[in-house]
């Protein structure tokens, strides 16, 4: 595949995993697709960090996330005051990665800015890791919803799922690298864990995780 002219066609996720940009990594352009109805328990507003005790899932609270609704049109439940709960989740996890202090303020910018809709928190989340793990790749929104693409767009939506794990093997393979805690590698975490203990190797061990 000549991946300077195909296009991959993604849903935008919330601090995408390990996998997402694997998947992406050698696309010159990456349409976000903004016209899918939003699915609920998936990775649009859901991301994991590795703590002392456990992998912590970080849930992005949501307003009418049970009706059909575009994904570009769904609600952030400020009311519940999840931002700096998130935060204070990243700073415990990673306040000591051999990073933290390189990458911190980056996404403490986003953290303290208030958003109404996920899109647009998960648009500028995705710009600063895409700077961050240096992936010079375009980004660009669907203009409508096609259920089949053209031969020169590649077609991940909804491929990356919690839910279905087995799906990853598509695009990922698990490439172990240096983590905060514990003996045992865990997979295809959100890539803050990657780029925090990581840094400037980021981007290697991304082409190395590509299936």
């Amino acid at each position: 595949m000549d991946f300077n002219k195909a296009t991959a066609l993604i849903d935008i996720q919330y601090l995408p995993s390990l996998a997402f940009f694997a998947a992406i990594e050698p696309f010159k352009e990456i349409q976000l697709e903004s016209h899918e109805n939003f699915v609920k328990q998936s990775y649009r507003n859901r991301a994991y960090l590795l703590s002392s005790q456990k992998i912590e899932a970080l849930t992005v609270p949501l307003i009418g996330a049970n009706k059909k609704i575009y994904s570009k049109d769904i609600k952030i439940d400020n009311s519940q005051l999840w931002a700096n709960k998130h935060w204070r989740s990243i700073k415990t996890c990673y306040g000591k990665a051999p990073y933290f202090e390189f990458f911190a303020d980056e996404l403490y910018q986003v953290y303290h800015k208030k958003f109404e809709f996920l899109w647009d928190l998960n648009f500028e989340l995705l710009t600063k890791c895409l700077k961050i793990t240096q992936i010079k790749t375009k980004l660009t929104e669907s203009d409508s919803y096609k259920k089949n693409v053209n031969e020169n767009v590649v077609d991940y939506r909804s491929l990356l799922n919690p839910k279905k794990p087995d799906l990853l093997r598509q695009v990922y393979k698990p490439h172990p690298y240096q983590q905060s805690f514990g003996n045992t590698f865990e997979a295809n975490l959100s890539v803050v864990d990657l780029f925090m203990n990581e840094g400037p190797n980021s981007l290697q061990i991304i082409r190395k995780s590509r299936a």
